[in-house]
């Protein structure tokens, strides 16, 4: 299986900024001169590399932080949105006309989810959802006109894991692309080595690492980028889903950083994981062998970066989950909040907040129960203490 290094590629990019700064410069122009009118004509046809025409379509300080993702996943290049859902849609829209077909992982994020339930029906696309873990099933819903596979890495939020080279496999059958979301995994897993087509993050999450932004990213092939970007036809381009340059230059200085993040997200959650199983808890953690997909994971994941900072633990009832984590919130073991990758711990009832687009019956069909918690593990230095107070509360409310 191939791996790579993702924070060594990082690593070895250099970049500088305008004046020599050990920071890229930023640039907030929305517009740039040309000094000669041909060149101008030129970069509009995409015929002068390293010119800039306007920032809806490339700004330098985008474009660092692109060269920089592109690095990490081992892509040619990437391209920066300004939500994980501009990444998601725009990728789904370019490779989908009225008549075609997409087969997607049921389990998946809510917003991913009611796009591809409730939105594209209005072109006259056709989705499958199908169990992603099922390779038989997800063959059976490819069809002549199947023009992308679409899943996530590990689903939202029930952490199966996506079997990529075999999907590369069945996907390349129709002659689909391979769409895989990361936001749950950069830097564990690589997408692109395993075979992907594109990959897509919400960069909210953990390459951020502050949830102090929204941003998202789509990281491909040379060819599929400037296709995506083109001035004529390029569906980012002409819908417009464009980074702030200076949301781009805080996110590059934090990706500089994520693997050290991912490292202590992974520890405190493989630790927590482990405590909650040891008290006969059902906990769900990639990083546990009894995980189903446990050995899958390990053949895929990239050495020294753990096996992610995402678990669950059901709890039986949506009510019984409120009061846990309300008093985990009380007693300070994080913040009852959506979203992840932050360096406080969240926690959510799925079923109620991430995933509540997702029709009550088809939840139950996914598996996924009304008392699920997602935990997101926060970077605490002192994880005993925190799950000590985690064990403690769990022990006063859970019968």
């Amino acid at each position: 299986m191939k791996k790579i290094d993702p924070a060594l590629q990082l690593q070895q990019l250099k970049q500088f900024g305008e004046f020599g700064g050990v920071n890229p410069s930023i640039t907030d122009s929305a517009t740039y001169t040309f000094l000669e009118a041909q060149t101008m004509t030129d970069t509009f046809h995409g015929e002068t590399e390293g010119c800039f025409l306007y920032s809806r379509h490339w700004n330098p300080s985008n474009k660092y932080l692109s060269d920089a993702l592109a690095a990490m996943e081992g892509t040619e290049e990437a391209w920066v949105t300004a939500s994980g859902m501009g990444a998601i849609t725009c990728v789904l829209l370019h490779e989908l006309n009225a008549g075609d077909h997409i087969v997607a992982s049921r389990t998946t994020y809510g917003g991913t989810f009611a796009f591809l339930k409730n939105y594209v029906q209005k072109f006259n696309i056709e989705v499958t959802f199908v169990n992603i873990s099922d390779l038989d099933a997800v063959k059976k819903a490819m069809k002549p006109n199947t023009k992308v596979l679409y899943a996530e890495s590990i689903s939202n939020p029930l952490l199966q894991v996506a079997n990529i080279p075999e999907l590369k496999k069945i996907a390349s059958i129709s002659d689909a692309k391979l769409v895989i979301d990361n936001t749950f995994t950069p830097m564990i897993l690589s997408p692109y080595a395993l075979g992907a087509d594109v990959v897509v993050y919400s960069m909210t999450k953990f390459i951020n690492g502050k949830n102090d932004c929204v941003a998202g990213a789509i990281c491909a092939d040379a060819a599929y980028i400037n296709s995506l970007i083109d001035v004529n036809t390029g569906t980012a381009m002409l819908l417009g889903p464009v980074l702030d340059p200076l949301r781009s230059s805080s996110i590059l200085k934090n990706l500089y950083t994520l693997h050290i993040r991912m490292q202590q997200h992974g520890k405190n959650a493989l630790y927590l994981s482990q405590a909650l199983e040891k008290e006969g808890y059902k906990v769900n953690y990639v990083g546990l062998p009894q995980h189903p997909d446990y050995e899958l994971f390990k053949s895929f994941m990239n050495d020294s970066y753990g096996y992610g900072g995402i678990l669950s633990i059901d709890l039986g009832s949506a009510s019984l989950a409120a009061k846990v984590m309300q008093e985990m919130q009380h007693q300070d073991v994080g913040y009852l909040a959506v979203s992840l990758g932050y360096f406080r711990t969240l926690f959510s009832n799925s079923g109620k907040s991430t995933s509540s687009e997702i029709p009550d019956d088809i939840q139950k069909e996914m598996g996924m129960s009304e008392g699920l918690i997602r935990f997101s593990m926060g970077l605490d230095n002192d994880i005993e203490h925190t799950t000590c107070i985690i064990l403690n509360i769990l022990k006063q409310h859970v019968k």
